[in-house]
């Protein structure tokens, strides 16, 4: 009977059971939900706005900025703090048998009396033990203007963090942009490669039949091989740029380099409404995140030369205490004091220092904010020439290809006919091949030479324009 007992007790309870088989197929089906997202997200593609959404939320660089901002913030809050009272507790203990000191803490008890005018209890007096509680409050009222230094600079701070954060999100915004673009014109290049493959292993194989057939030598058929070995190492090459291109998109969106991206985006053709010359430069000059920090910066010199020329003026505090002297932690008597103190520096040897020192950084922030205008008015102009370039060669390079095309199947022609070389048509193959690989190079130059102009000018703050 025990036997059957024990074994009717291990019986697992139905109930128990049935909990157990709803939770697993609340697992699988939480967990099929899922990858059916995934997969219908893979299948909806990446697009350059959904790029760039995820580069601003999960790049580490944009944590970096979100830190710097945090930290000025702080900076802020302990510079308004300098206006506000500083209030100290403070307990001490003391036992000594110096004559001045127990005459002044029977005072400070309260329990000084006629005999401790003896003079034995002056010149030699017992040992005493003296337990002191205070608490102390001091206000500024003028502090040299030190505190108003400190709340203009925090400021300045948070704003030139507000400059890096949106300096950040514009460079973040182009390196997505280009990798996007780069990922693109990667996979095109692939695709070219692969039918550039296929032409040739076709072309070989016309041509091996026409050499059984005896209408071609045998050079003819080696020189095709050759070309068909050559499209297959930019087969190979191409696969390489495919895959460093999807690397470079996932490092500027923040994910593991080794994510699959389906991008969506074409790289058609596109006109973008550029401005002169100049005018981006007057845009740089006013809009670039840097300059804005240059300006803030040259603002913070001045204020810390304020700040020390303000330490040649007086300093003023209201300051009270409240004491509790005894023999005991809670025991004795109190006593308070209230006042006012103002303090004027007669001599200090470094004040001139100090003052120099602020006046030289506010030439020196000076002079760097010239230097900067020069640099940004260079980089402008450079951007500005890429991208009139890559304009330029837009045109061109499509011409080229519509001229390689009509070569193409002229000298094709032509050598099934028997009028021409194989090394023409393989010449016209080649460069039919390298004309629409100039085309696609011509386009994502134009690309991001105009998001390159828009960079330079602190204006590469929307997206649309290269939307397809």
């Amino acid at each position: 009977m025990k036997g059957t007992t024990m074994h009717l007790s291990a019986r697992p309870n139905i109930s128990d059971i049935l909990k157990k088989i709803a939770a697993i197929f609340a697992i699988i089906s939480l967990q099929s939900g899922a990858t059916a997202r995934a997969q219908a997200d893979q299948a909806e593609g990446l697009t350059l706005p959904a790029a760039v959404e995820i580069a601003l939320r999960a790049n580490p660089l944009i944590r970096a900025t979100t830190s710097g901002r945090e930290m000025a913030d702080s900076k802020m809050n302990e510079a308004r703090a300098g206006r506000l009272p500083l209030v100290q507790f403070n307990e001490t203990f003391a036992r000594s048998n110096n004559p001045v000191f127990v005459f002044g803490s029977l005072l400070e008890q309260g329990r000084f009396s006629a005999q401790n005018f003896a003079l034995d209890a002056l010149n030699a007096p017992a040992s005493l033990n003296n337990f002191r509680t205070s608490l102390s409050v001091r206000v500024p009222v003028f502090d040299q203007r030190q505190t108003r230094t400190r709340i203009n600079q925090a400021q300045i701070e948070q704003q030139q963090a507000d400059a890096q954060t949106e300096r950040t999100r514009q460079q973040i915004t182009f390196e997505v942009l280009r990798a996007y673009y780069g990922l693109l014109v990667s996979r095109a290049k692939t695709e070219v490669a692969d039918e550039a493959a296929r032409m040739a292993e076709s072309e070989v194989k016309r041509i091996r039949d026409m050499h059984e057939a005896g209408m071609v030598v045998a050079s003819d058929l080696l020189s095709a091989q050759v070309q068909l070995a050559e499209f297959q190492q930019q087969q190979i090459q191409a696969e390489g740029e495919r895959i460093t291109a999807q690397a470079a998109l996932n490092a500027a969106m923040g994910a593991s380099v080794d994510t699959p991206q389906n991008v969506t985006g074409q790289l058609v053709e596109k006109e973008f409404l550029a401005a002169s010359q100049q005018e981006f430069i007057s845009l740089a000059l006013r809009h670039r995140p840097e300059m804005a920090q240059a300006r803030l910066s040259l603002q913070s010199a001045r204020e810390q030369a304020r700040g020390a020329r303000g330490q040649l003026l007086p300093r003023v505090d209201l300051f009270s205490n409240f004491g509790l002297s005894g023999q005991g932690w809670a025991s004795g008597s109190s006593d308070y004091t209230i006042g006012a103190s103002v303090t004027f520096n007669l001599f200090d040897a470094a004040r001139r220092a100090r003052i120099d020192q602020a006046r030289a950084a506010e030439e020196m922030a000076q002079a760097g904010q010239d230097a900067l205008a020069n640099q940004i008015r260079f980089e402008v102009v450079r951007a500005y020439q890429l991208y009139i370039s890559a304009r330029a060669r837009l045109a061109v390079t499509a011409r080229a290809v519509e001229q390689a095309t009509e070569t193409l199947r002229i000298i094709q022609d032509r050598y099934r006919e028997g009028l021409t070389t194989i090394t023409e048509s393989l010449r016209a193959q080649t460069t039919f091949v390298r004309a629409r690989l100039n085309l696609l190079a011509a386009r994502y130059d134009h690309y991001t030479g105009f998001a390159g102009i828009l960079l330079a000018s602190g204006r590469l703050t929307d997206i649309q324009p290269f939307v397809s």
